[in-house]
């Protein structure tokens, strides 16, 4: 049993090639803008999904979530590009994080500084097999197919 961030934060730092990320919320918190700056500097591919204020319908509020990521350098953000009256209740609320399609770190914490301050969160991290692999390709097929989009 570990904090979340402690975890987010690992993950983070044995990616070498990419790193995908999905979050509902996010706000700054300097141990992740130092691990995904240090990763940005070091190569990796990253990129982070986050829900927008749009797209939250109110349930979000504050500044929007991308901004957490502003200070990183060669961050590529992307949202869900919702269309249509079928979406209006959906939510971007995926937490995951996939290191080089090798280490999978799926939750219930978006990345924001509760998550290690003040929340109770739970996750699952797993090395290695196929869930790792498979959870990456789904976020590039949904860029791929424009369900989701990088942020303007």
């Amino acid at each position: 049993m570990r904090a979340t961030a402690q975890v987010l934060v690992e993950v983070i730092d044995q990616a070498r090639d990419e790193l995908l990320a999905m979050t509902y919320a996010a706000r700054p918190y300097p141990a992740l803008t130092r691990a995904l700056t240090e990763a940005t500097a070091r190569g990796v591919r990253t990129h982070v999904v986050v829900e927008t204020l749009a797209g939250a319908r109110g349930l979000l509020c504050g500044r929007e979530p991308a901004e957490a990521f502003a200070s990183v350098p060669g961050v590529r953000l992307w949202h869900w590009a919702r269309e249509g009256a079928a979406h209006v209740r959906s939510r971007q609320h995926a937490k995951l994080a996939v290191a080089d399609r090798r280490t999978l770190f799926l939750g219930s914490a978006n990345l924001t500084e509760s998550v290690s301050r003040r929340n109770i969160e739970a996750g699952v991290l797993v090395r290695g097999g196929e869930a790792p692999r498979r959870a990456a390709e789904h976020v590039v097929e949904l860029q791929r197919l424009g369900i989701l989009r990088p942020m303007a």
